[in-house]
This record gives structure tokens, sequence and C-alpha cells, in this order.
């Protein structure tokens, strides 16, 4: 279904032809719902998004799974070309050239609903346990209260495992995308209000696919890339396979 979603989307905007000539190889990391997964429709979103762009502009490509902290630096070494998605840090910035936004992500709260947290308040989460799914970067503002030691923090493999420790009770709280958080929620079956969202969003970032500073043709692969995204949204085609993802999952999340 994915593949036919794409076909028709871009049929009629493959027009380019890629300066970038080599195949790109990609790598990226599990257990990132909705944005990737190997056990996603298609990968996932970002995904879909990061490939639809590569076809767009006609850039031959493959892609690779690691754990993520392996892919990153891999990625480094030279053995890939690009990884995503990943938002923007000042120690990234120093090794990656970054895209233009894949995604921006819109941070939210989500705890318990009989011990709600709606702010990253010193008074609200004190003493509490943060779930931060294991290489996830936390906000500058929680890593100060981690620091601080307001909140301890609690490293799983996944967003999905945080959603269930908090739910049982391991956790207080985590910090996630929108989209992220609410699918999570769905993946463990915490749909009947066991669980909430904060009603405002906390803070803002960005998911970006990334080339080392020190590729060759790094410059080159983000102009490109960034090109064809900007065709992708201008096209209408990249809101169309967003939001067909998120009606997809809902589906395929009612039908289990």
């Amino acid at each position: 279904m994915c593949a036919r979603l794409f076909a028709s989307l871009l049929l009629g905007l493959l027009c380019c032809h890629s300066a970038v000539s080599e195949e790109l190889r990609l790598v990226t990391g599990d257990d990132y719902a909705p944005f990737t997964g190997k056990m996603l429709p298609a990968g996932g979103m970002l995904t879909q998004v990061v490939q639809a762009v590569l076809a767009l502009s006609d850039i031959d490509s493959t892609l690779d799974w690691q754990p993520w902290n392996r892919g990153y630096l891999k990625t480094l070494r030279g053995e890939y070309d690009a990884t995503f998605p990943y938002v923007p840090t000042p120690e990234r910035e120093k090794e990656y050239i970054y895209s233009a936004p894949l995604l921006v992500v819109e941070h939210h709260i989500f705890s318990r609903s009989n011990d709600p947290i709606e702010a990253l308040d010193p008074e609200q989460i004190r003493g509490r346990s943060v779930c931060i799914p294991l290489g996830w970067q936390p906000s500058t503002l929680l890593q100060g209260f981690l620091d601080q030691g307001v909140v301890r923090r609690h490293s799983p493999i996944g967003i999905k495992e945080c959603a269930r420790l908090v739910l049982i009770g391991r956790d207080d709280f985590f910090v996630a995308d929108r989209r992220l958080g609410d699918t999570a929620l769905q993946l463990i079956g915490a749909n009947n209000g066991q669980l909430q969202r904060s009603a405002e969003m906390i803070s803002t970032s960005s998911l970006h696919l990334i080339v080392p500073h020190n590729h060759p043709r790094g410059s080159l692969i983000i102009a490109q890339f960034d090109a064809g995204l900007d065709r992708l949204m201008v096209s209408g085609a990249y809101q169309q396979v967003i939001e067909g993802y998120i009606e997809s999952r809902a589906l395929v999340q009612s039908s289990q």
C-alpha cells in the first residue's frame, strides 16, 4: 500500500537528474516510532519522507539498520554517507552538516492521568523519575534538572518501554513529540485515559538528515536533498505522506 501511495504521489514529479551520481548509503536506527522502525510500514514516517525525497531527486540509495550510536559513528567514519533523523546539538553540529528539517517536533509531557505533570517545573517534578530512552538527548532545561539532581533518569531501550514504565508507575513521566508519544500510548494499549499528554507544548525541535563535514560530497548531498525536500513540500506530497502515515497507523492500531 505504501509503495503504491508513493508512486501516485510522486508520478509526474520525477523530472530532474541527480548531480549525486553515486548510490547513497543510508543508515538509521530502530524503535523510534512513528519516525523510524524496522516493523513500521515502509520503515516509519521519516524513512518514507527521506525515500520520497531521494526518489523525487532521482538518487539511488541503500538503507541499513544499526543501533543508533553504531550507525552514527559508522557514518562519521565514512562507512555510510548519511544518517537520520537527528535533533541538532552543539556536539553533533561540530561533526555533521544538517539538512533542512524533515519534521518540526512538538514536545509534550506524558504522565499518568491520576498524577498529571503539566510543566517542567521544579516543584512539579522534584524527586520524580523521568524516562528517557537510551541514546536520546534531553532538552537543555531537562538536562539542567538532571544535573542538579531535581529528577532521576531511567533509560530503557525505547519510547514504547517508557510509556509502559510510566503506566505501571516505575517512572513518572516522559517527554516526547506529540505524534511519537501518542503512538507509544497506542502501542501499549493505554488508550482509556490511563496516561495523558500535557495540554500545552513545552518546546519544539526539528529532525534532520545529517552528513559528516568530512564527507567529500557532503555539501552537494545536503544541497540536493534540501532541494528535493522543498519540491516535495511545495507539491503537497510531503503533507500527504505525513497524514497518510498517521492515518494508516491509526487504522492498524484500531484493528489489533
